[in-house]
């Protein structure tokens, strides 16, 4: 920091500096003015103000020092202490700043409480009516008509359940409950929702479940479950998805695969970005590029390890790999 301090006092050195090559101009072309004294002490006059220069400078860069290594974490107890006016403004202007900044994140944390609570509210509320549809869908003898309703009811289901998870997702760790949970229920569950748009699209189902349990949370595994089996079937075609479950080295695996149109490579490493849809497919006004994405935010927290493969035209294979009882040691005192 010696350079930055430098620079800054930068001005007043030229000044001292000038002021001497003046003494020394006026000594030599005054011939009354003893030159060789005033040398001497301009000399002297330098190694004083040398010896000052340092001296300050170890003494003033303890705060600018302190200052640079402070933590943007707007902890104003480790802000260092000043021992001059001007060093004191900086303080006093960081402390106000400080709170200030500290006071607005409050209040816009405040706020997104309020409005992420207002949005829970709004989706359980929606989901009130939706139900009331779903009983009125069923009533309907037209079989087509019933199952054009239907699907469309689907879909804004699974968009309200989309939004109320993702809500929720910032908490996860503070909703879970890990246990053995059925693979089977769940899957079956899943692909029972989705049934009139499976028929609409002419695909099936093969399931081989070898393991039958894992260790997860329930709710958040069958939101999982919901984005990739939604997935499969959005970009499948006449075709059945394979739903497996197995055991290598001691550790449960789910896979669940597509022959649907495939991902293309330069796409698979953005997969999981918020947002991200395709650059293949980019006139797909379906896609949301929140579905995957979330998917990740959740895997994570469940310990559980998901991997892609994938080729255009040939279809999806996404894994799942379960973590052992052990893994969930350091979730189990939360």
């Amino acid at each position: 920091m010696i350079k930055a301090y430098f620079l800054e006092k930068l001005s007043w050195i030229l000044m001292f500096f000038f002021i001497h090559i003046l003494i020394l101009f006026v000594a030599f072309i005054d011939a009354a003015i003893p030159f060789m004294p005033i040398l001497y002490i301009v000399f002297l006059s330098w190694i004083f103000f040398t010896i000052f220069f340092f001296l300050r400078y170890h003494k003033e860069i303890k705060f600018y020092k302190h200052l640079k290594e402070w933590d943007s974490d707007l902890d104003l107890t480790r802000i260092p202490t000043s021992d001059s006016p001007f060093q004191k403004i900086i303080v006093e202007s960081l402390t106000s700043n400080t709170s200030y900044l500290k006071q607005l994140a409050l209040d816009d944390r405040r706020i997104l409480e309020q409005e992420k609570d207002e949005l829970l509210a709004w989706i359980h509320e929606v989901k009130t009516p939706l139900t009331a549809m779903h009983l009125m869908i069923d009533r309907l003898e037209e079989e087509k008509t019933k199952e054009l309703i239907r699907y469309e009811w689907m879909r804004i289901h699974l968009l309200l359940d989309q939004q109320l998870h993702q809500r929720r997702i910032p908490f996860l760790e503070n909703d879970l409950y890990i246990e053995q949970t059925n693979l089977k229920d769940i899957i079956y569950q899943e692909i029972k929702m989705l049934r009139p748009w499976c028929m609409q699209k002419g695909i099936g189902f093969d399931i081989n479940l070898q393991i039958a349990n894992v260790l997860s949370d329930a709710k958040w595994l069958a939101f999982i479950l919901r984005q990739l089996i939604t997935n499969a079937v959005k970009y499948s075609e006449n075709s059945d998805i394979e739903v497996n479950s197995f055991t290598v080295k001691d550790q449960d695996v789910l896979e669940i695969k597509d022959f649907g149109r495939g991902i293309d490579s330069k796409d698979l490493p953005r997969i999981f970005e918020k947002g991200f849809t395709s650059t293949a497919n980019h006139q797909d006004h379906n896609a949301t590029g929140m579905g995957l994405y979330l998917t990740k935010k959740v895997t994570a927290p469940l310990l559980i390890k998901i991997d892609v493969q994938s080729e255009v035209g040939m279809g999806t294979l996404f894994t799942l790999m379960f973590p052992k009882k052990n893994d969930f040691d350091h979730i189990s005192s939360v």
